[in-house]
Formats: C-alpha cells, structure tokens, sequence
C-alpha cells in the first residue's frame, strides 16, 4: 500500500523534467493547489539581467572616465569658462592677462572726462576726476577665471555645462568720493535755474536786510547720487545726460522773533584785573531800532525785500577809558616841537592827536592810521595849512597833521611794535631827522602798526603849548628789549638825499640786535 502511495507521487513529480508543483494557499479555503513552474524560462530571463548588468557597467565606466576626463580638463584650462561676462563685457575664452587689459580697456573707453547731468533745459557736468572712480578689475577677472574650477568636481562640471545654455555676470567692485559727488550736487542745486530761494538776512551799513524766499526746486541728493552710482557701476554715462532727482520746496518764512534773538546783543563794559594783569576790552551791542512787533507788521507789505533800521547799544565803560591802573608802565615815550604862532596848523595836529589819544590795541590787533584819524575834511573840524604836492609846499586841508604821523611812528618803534605800512616824505620833515618821519595820505598812504605783544597797548597823546607828545602804555616784561634808533645820510646828489635808519636791541646794556628800519629817498629843497 505504503509503495503504491510513493509509486504515484514519483509520477507526480516526473511528468516533467522542467516543471515543478507549486502551492498555492487560498486562506479562505482548506484546500491547496499546486501550479507548475517553467524552469527553461527562469534560465534565460538570468542570462539577459546578466548581459544588461555587464553593458551596463561598461557604459559607467566609460561614463565614470568621460567625466574625469572632463572634469580634468575643466580644472587644467588656462582660460575663462565659456559664456562669461565682466561689466556686460565678454571675457569667455580669455587667458587672466587678455581678460584684465581687454576689461581695462573697455571700462576706460565708457567713462568720459566728465558726467553730464540735466534738469529739464538746464544742463551741466561733474568732473570724473574728483569722483576717484575705480572698478576692481582684478578681483572680477580671478573670480570669472575660477568659475568652474574652485569647488568639486561635480559642481565644476555643472557649472561648466551650464555655461553652455546660459551667460554668467559678474560686476566688479566699484568705489567712488560720494562726499565729493554729493558736494557737486550740492552746488549743481544752487544753480538750477528754477532753484528754491530761501527767505534770508543780512547787515548792510547800519541796517537788517530782510529778502523773501521763492519756491523752487531742490536736487535730491542722496537719490540722485546713488541714481548716478548706479549710472557708473552700467558704464551708462557716455554720451547721455542723466537727469538729476529734484523735488520742488517752499521756503521758511522769515522768523523775526529768531532773527532777534540771533542779531540782538547786549553791550559789555570794559574791566581789568592787575593779579594777574589782564585788559577785557568793551563790547558794542546791537539792537532793532525799532520793535519786533513793528518789523512783523512790516512783512505784510507785498514787498521782496524790507530794510530794518538797527541801532547801537554802547557800553558805559569803553576800552579806551581805562585808565593807568590796567596800563602801569610807560612802554615808550616820543616828542616833536611845533609852532604855535600858526594857528590853523596847530588846530589840524590837536584835531588829529585827539582822534588817535586813547586807542587801545589788543594783542595782534594793527593800527590804521586813515581808519582811526579819518578823513580830513573841512566839515570835521580841519583847516587849510602847508602842505607838500608834487614837490610844491601849498596850503590843503589837514595840512601838518603828518607831524602827528612821525610823533607816533618814533615811539612805535621805541616800543619795538611791528611797523606794517610807512612812507617818508617828499622832503626831509623840518621836526624830524631824515628817515625818522611817516607821512600819510587819506584814501592813498597809511600808516599801520602791529601790537606784537601779549598785553594791550594804550596811545596817550598830547598837543600843548609847541610840544606834540606821545606815550605808549602797557605792561612791561622781564625780557623786553631796550631800543636805540640811529640814522645816517649815505648819499646826497644836487637833486636828492638818500638815508637810512637802523633799530638797535639791548638787554642788560648788550646789543643782541641790530635792524633795517628804512632806506629812504628826498628831495632837495
């Protein structure tokens, strides 16, 4: 029984060389089926996986190879990558050396001498050579030249490949003097034609001016500059005119309570303090003339400009009242003699010497003759006397006050103060030694000295009974110099005298120096 059972399982098993059962379990059934399977099938479907498995590693290698050949070649090229551009300029192709000068060449060929820039009608232009225009060439070169050889290989190749269907740009580095570039604009705004006019001030002789402002246009200038920077960094400014951003602007009004509190001054009196030393000079002040409320209802005139009266405010104590206690030392002291028996004369030296009696000059402050004495003229008091014009001695106005001139310059010079301006006579002075005199003529000859000391100098004078005196007072100091003056006649013609005069500095009885005052020429009477 146990043989019959093996028996028919065998011929279940031998009804094919190459088919086997194949069980198939139905988990909603009991029952189990058994379907063959074609052996000759599963044999040659291995062999074609086995065929396509070796093509295939054949076409990777052969890949694999063409892309490090490539990738290679990719990193060894001594040129920039295909399709690159610097500044819209085509570099591709180029060894670092061809792509700098051809680059260089190209961004010098767009930038003119000078940016043309408008507005409506009006037009002008900005020097290129104070912008201090650069574009770093070399940088944008060596990075269009690593393009495609600085990373891996796989993204070289791409990069690469990719250069092929589309332009790579690079834009180099451009700096420029924006403070200079806006200054130009700044000054390119206050001369627009149709510029905004602010409302403004402004003191003439002893009036405040005030002039309306008028709506215009104004450039704005950190968007125009940038505009423009953006116009340089395109290579855009050849042969156009960019057109400036304005905005139109309505002046301030006139602030008359500001104007005030700026113009308004109150007058300071003169003081000294004598531990130590020292002179405060007065101070005028400076006030409407009128009040502020008067110079409001002024501005409801329909009127561009209005003038406002001002009055000084005069301290009580002046520098020039200052007495002896702020100038304790007599720094030099000088005479010349006059005659009194010309009375016209003498009224034009005490006239003169009252005008220059105590000005005080501070430290660095220069003394001007015409501008102290004034011009000499009947109505200030002047009367006709001797005077020298064109070699002739004629009565003029002011005649003799230039005795006042010399009385002052010798003690100037006494008191080693720095002479600026001073002219000798025509003809050698009857109260003065040759080159030992200063003349002055109103609107043509001056006399001018420098107070060169560190401590305010007051001039005394007097004009009394035939003598002419001055005295320069101030503040003496240990290492001041004593000074001789000497002069001496070193030629003479039948038409002329030629001198000269010399300062001599002392300390402690020895000379330490010895100066050229002048070298002068007269003529002979």
């Amino acid at each position: 029984m146990v043989k019959d059972e093996v028996a028919e399982n065998d011929n279940l098993i031998d009804k094919s060389d190459n088919q086997i059962e194949k069980l198939d379990v139905n988990k909603d059934s009991d029952s189990k089926v058994f379907h063959p399977v074609d052996y000759s099938k599963v044999k040659k479907s291995t062999g074609i996986f086995q065929t396509f498995g070796i093509f295939a590693i054949i076409f990777l290698s052969i890949l694999l190879t063409a892309f490090v050949a490539f990738s290679v070649n990719t990193a060894n090229k001594k040129s920039i990558m295909h399709n690159v551009f610097i500044s819209g300029h085509d570099v591709s192709n180029l060894s670092k050396d061809d792509a700098l000068d051809s680059l260089n060449t190209y961004i010098s060929s767009n930038i003119p001498e000078e940016i043309k820039v408008s507005h409506n009608d009006f037009e002008t232009s900005i020097p290129v050579k104070d912008l201090n225009i650069n574009f770093d060439t070399a940088s944008a070169v060596n990075l269009a030249y690593t393009y495609g050889k600085k990373d891996n290989l796989l993204k070289n190749d791409i990069a690469t490949l990719k250069s092929f269907f589309a332009k790579t740009k690079i834009e180099p580095v451009l700096t420029l003097d924006i403070e200079q570039l806006k200054k130009c604009l700044e000054d390119i705004s206050s001369k627009l034609p149709d510029r905004l006019i602010e409302s403004s001030y402004y003191i003439e002789d002893s009036n405040l001016i005030l002039t309306k402002g008028k709506t215009g246009s104004v450039i704005d200038i950190d968007k125009t500059a940038d505009y423009i920077i953006d116009q340089i960094k395109s290579l855009n400014i050849k042969d156009v005119s960019i057109p400036v951003i304005t905005e139109t602007v309505e002046p301030a009004s006139l602030d008359i309570d500001a104007i005030h509190t700026e113009l308004y001054k109150e007058p300071k009196d003169a003081y000294f303090t004598q531990n130590p030393y020292s002179v405060f000079p007065s101070e005028n002040g400076i006030d409407f003339a009128s009040s502020v409320d008067e110079v409001k209802n002024m501005l409801n005139e329909d009127k561009d400009e209005y003038t406002v009266p001002l009055k000084v405010l005069f301290p009580n104590i002046t520098t020039n009242m200052l007495g002896r206690e702020a100038f304790p030392n007599v720094l030099s002291s000088y005479s010349t003699k006059y005659s009194t028996r010309d009375r016209d004369r003498s009224n034009n030296l005490y006239l003169a010497a009252s005008k220059i009696n105590g000005t005080v000059l501070m430290p660095g402050e220069t003394f001007s003759y015409n501008k102290v004495v004034g011009e000499r003229t009947i109505s200030a008091g002047y009367k006709e006397a001797p005077i020298y014009v064109s070699g002739e001695v004629v009565d003029g106005v002011g005649g003799g006050i230039c005795q006042i001139t010399t009385t002052l310059y010798n003690a100037v010079v006494y008191a080693n103060l720095e002479i600026v301006e001073r002219t000798n006579h025509q003809f050698v002075p009857s109260y003065a030694p040759a080159s030992r005199d200063a003349t002055v003529v109103y609107g043509a000859i001056d006399f001018k000295f420098k107070n060169n000391r560190d401590y305010p100098v007051k001039l005394v004078c007097s004009v009394a009974n035939g003598i002419a005196n001055f005295q320069i007072l101030g503040l003496k100091r240990d290492n001041d110099y004593e000074v001789q003056i000497t002069n001496n006649i070193t030629r003479t013609t039948s038409t002329a005298i030629y001198s000269q005069a010399y300062k001599i500095l002392k300390q402690n009885g020895q000379v330490v120096g010895t100066y050229l005052l002048s070298s002068d020429v007269y003529k002979r009477h």
